[in-house]
């Protein structure tokens, strides 16, 4: 009688929080640091520039994009979000927020070093948003 074959992913079955990492497309080129650190932390990311490129690289409208990044959001456990706060990332700690997902923050301006857990108010905003940043660290953090 011959044996199954077992393959190394057979007994890494545990389960893991999926963490969906938020991140400005400035910060684009940090990604699989970004998710080598919640690795690290031992939950498993989802990471919308992994996941689809920068905007799918146009091939698709970018709408269907943000679309499938709320979807990730809707089934990740957690929101992190990592570096410089854009208007996308608000929408999406707007959308985590009324999912009541747990919120993570990290600064990221001391990369490859490992990310620093950090509160909203103290991440760079960008600058298309500077002018609401008090209104909007507000309206995120209540």
């Amino acid at each position: 009688m011959a044996h199954a074959r077992t393959h190394v992913a057979d007994s890494l079955r545990e389960t893991t929080r999926i963490v969906f990492t938020a991140q400005s497309a400035k910060n684009f080129h940090q990604r699989m640091l970004i998710c080598k650190h919640a690795f690290e932390e031992g939950v498993t990311p989802i990471n919308p520039f992994t996941n689809f490129g920068y905007y799918l690289y146009e091939l698709v409208d970018r709408n269907l994009v943000r679309q499938g990044n709320n979807n990730l959001v809707r089934i990740a456990d957690e929101l992190w979000v990592y570096g410089d706060i854009s208007d996308g990332i608000i929408s999406e700690i707007r959308y985590a927020k009324q999912l009541k997902k747990p919120i993570r923050y990290f600064d990221i301006s001391h990369l490859p070093d490992p990310p620093i857990p950090a509160l909203l108010q103290d991440l760079p905003f960008e600058p298309n948003i500077t002018d609401d940043k008090d209104r909007l660290i507000t309206e995120l953090v209540s």
